[in-house]
C-alpha cells in the first residue's frame, strides 16, 4: 500500500507526522511541496475530499504575502491555479492512504488510521 506524506521539511506539523511514521514503521513515501511542487491533477483530487477552505492555510505566511486580488478566490479553476503557484499555502502535512487524505497532524488522528 502506498502511504505519501505531503509537506515542507522545515514545518514543525511535518516534522511531528514524520516523526509518528517512523516510530509506529510506517513506510512512506515524502513529497516536498517546495521542492517537488504540484501539478493541477494533484490539486484537484485533494479538492474532491476536502474544501479550499480546509486545504489553504489562511494563517500562513505565503497566504499573508498574496495580493487581495490572489486572495479572493471565486472559483474552483482559481483555486487550483493559486495552489500549483504557490504550493507552500498547502495546510500541512496531507497524509494520502490508498487515495484518501487528512489533512495536519493529530497523534489521535493517526492512531486511527489504517496503514
Amino acid at each position: 500500500m502506498s502511504v505519501i506524506l505531503y509537506g515542507i521539511k522545515n514545518c514543525d506539523a511535518v516534522k511531528k507526522a514524520r516523526k509518528w511514521l517512523d516510530c509506529h514503521s510506517v513506510p512512506y513515501t515524502f513529497h516536498d511541496l517546495r521542492v517537488d511542487g504540484i501539478n493541477k491533477t494533484l490539486v484537484n483530487q485533494f479538492l474532491k475530499q476536502v474544501d479550499s477552505e480546509t486545504l489553504i492555510n489562511k494563517r500562513g505566511t505565503t497566504w499573508r504575502k498574496l495580493s487581495d486580488e490572489e486572495k479572493e478566490i471565486k472559483n474552483k479553476n482559481k483555486t487550483v491555479e493559486l495552489i500549483v503557484e504557490n504550493p507552500t499555502i498547502i495546510k500541512r502535512p496531507v497524509l494520502e492512504i490508498k487515495n484518501n487524505i487528512t489533512i495536519g497532524f493529530s497523534e489521535n488522528t493517526y492512531k486511527s488510521l489504517k496503514f
